[in-house]
């Protein structure tokens, strides 16, 4: 299993320059065309694509790939129409597949040339010879546009390495990414990348959407991936994928999110570290097709783990990221307060399959080891059209709750008297921000669907001074059980649900024990 260098990633996301104007195209964007040659490409054997890099191109690291900016008239501020503003980024370092960019209004790909971009002083003797490079591509495009103040550029959306991309609702700092496809995560066979290899960017209309479409490949498929995006508090992509089988396909992912869970106070503390969480996400949040809302704790397990949960005609699934306090990480350098909730809502009837959530063993922060995405429980046939349609929403602020409270933290612990099961302490809030929260009469149910342990000792009192209700119970896994499945719910006197559905996969932690 392969784990993304989000460092790598990261490192592409800063920097632009100065403005140029280029119209929407005449024919109001070529989403009918990309279609097509999404058809035509599938009908065809995938063949790798090769980039000829020059020098310095050929030979980049992580600094020097970064020494290579945008330049304003070049490669920098391209004008889409509105407010937004494009900028399309260097190949080289980890990002070796070419990609076509087609500027509105353009009839053919901008060509590459190094005469684009400016080189830090600090990394090349000199910015090397222009002139186009054939076949040689860009790594892909950021967007930006006014986003947290009038007058000020702020980056958006970035769309670079495989078919990877990310954005930013107001307020927010990068996070976790989406991807425009993913094939045979969790899998037994190596995962396969599908890689975009051609951005179509058709400007902004007149509500301030960005229309843009790119052609995605892999051995297995290829696909049009049509997005129009508009920024906000909640930044929205309105979604369009048109998947073309090369092969039979059992293990698509459809709206793939992948974030980064290496610690939190829910499970064994295995990192010595002054933080007291460390993550971009920590809950799989979904609204299942019968209405009801699920609230599935990330983990970082001892060993790689998958999840499905079945369901028909999903309402929504996404990663978030909570509690929402600086006190809760304590890292002033990486905000992990700000990163984004995202999270997907099916447009349309996607019929039954499953959320998978597939968690990877990290030892660090600096990989991406959390994957979610829907799966649809039949194969998707060669030769055949598919077409998912799908809002993804990128904010600071999370989804309607669907509850009168929400989790605030997800706590746990040796139990302190016998010392055979664990304690786990569950803070619920307001899901509406109001005040102190108070239920009398309120009770926690808790099961472990097919077995493997026993719970004793629910409770639920408030906690004045944290505004919280808090639900704390005990977990006693069975002799040799090493999988179980937790699931708790509070219940007002009359029975009606006051919150989700609380999940948790308990799994021996790394140093044995409970």
């Amino acid at each position: 299993m392969t784990l993304m260098d989000r460092r790598a990633v990261l490192a592409g996301l800063s920097g632009l320059a100065a403005l140029a104007g280029v119209p929407l195209r005449a024919d109001g964007g070529g989403e009918a065309s990309l279609i097509a040659r999404a058809r035509d490409l599938a009908a065809r054997p995938w063949q790798r694509p090769e980039a000829s890099l020059p020098p310095p191109f050929d030979a980049l690291g992580y600094d020097s790939h970064r020494g290579i900016r945008p330049r304003a008239g070049g490669a920098g501020r391209i004008g889409l129409g509105g407010e937004m503003e494009a900028a399309l980024l260097p190949p080289g370092w980890l990002f070796s597949t070419p990609v076509e960019v087609v500027l509105p209004g353009a009839a053919r790909p901008v060509p590459f040339s190094p005469d684009l971009f400016d080189f830090d002083p600090r990394y090349f003797e000199g910015p090397p010879p222009a002139g186009e490079i054939a076949g040689a591509g860009f790594s892909g495009l950021r967007i930006t546009a006014p986003l947290n103040r009038r007058g000020a550029m702020d980056e958006v959306l970035v769309f670079q390495g495989a078919s990877y991309f990310r954005a930013l609702g107001r307020g927010s700092v990068y996070g976790l990414s989406a991807r425009a496809l993913a094939m045979g995560t969790g899998g037994a066979a190596p995962e396969e990348f599908p890689e975009i290899v051609r951005i179509e960017l058709d400007g902004v209309d007149g509500a301030g959407r960005l229309h843009l479409g790119a052609l995605v490949d892999s051995p297995s498929a290829a696909a049009a991936f049509l997005v129009q995006m508009s920024p906000g508090d909640v930044t929205s992509m309105e979604c369009a994928l048109h998947l073309f089988p090369r092969v039979r396909l059992h293990e698509a992912g459809i709206a793939p999110l992948t974030s980064m869970f290496f610690f939190g106070p829910l499970g064994p503390a295995f990192a010595d570290d002054f933080r007291p969480a460390v993550h971009d996400s920590d809950v799989l949040w979904m609204r299942n097709g019968a209405g009801e809302v699920l609230w599935r704790a990330l983990a970082n397990p001892a060993g790689l783990q998958m999840a499905a949960f079945a369901d028909n005609a999903p309402r929504a699934f996404g990663l978030l990221q909570t509690p929402r306090t600086f006190d809760a990480y304590r890292d002033a350098e990486a905000a992990y307060h700000r990163r984004p909730h995202a999270w997907v809502e099916p447009l349309g009837n996607w019929g039954t399959g499953a959320v998978h959530l597939l968690e990877i063993p990290t030892n660090d922060e600096y990989a991406d080891n959390i994957v979610a995405f829907w799966r649809p429980e039949q194969p998707l046939e060669a030769g055949e059209a598919y077409r998912f349609d799908y809002r993804l929403n990128w904010s600071a602020t999370a989804p309607p709750a669907g509850a009168p409270l929400v989790p605030l933290r997800s706590a746990s612990g040796l139990e302190p008297v016998e010392r055979r099961g664990r304690l786990f302490v569950l803070d619920f809030a307001r899901a509406d921000g109001g005040g102190a929260v108070d239920v009398p009469g309120a009770r926690l149910e808790v099961s472990v669907p097919g077995g493997g342990g026993s719970v004793t000792g629910e409770a639920v009192y408030a906690v004045p001074e944290a505004g919280v209700l808090r639900a704390s119970f005990v977990f006693e896994p069975g002799p040799g059980v090493e999988v179980a499945e937790l699931r708790a719910i509070l219940r007002d006197v009359d029975g009606a649900p006051l919150s989700p559905v609380w999940l948790w996969r308990w799994t021996p932690p790394r140093g044995g024990g409970v």
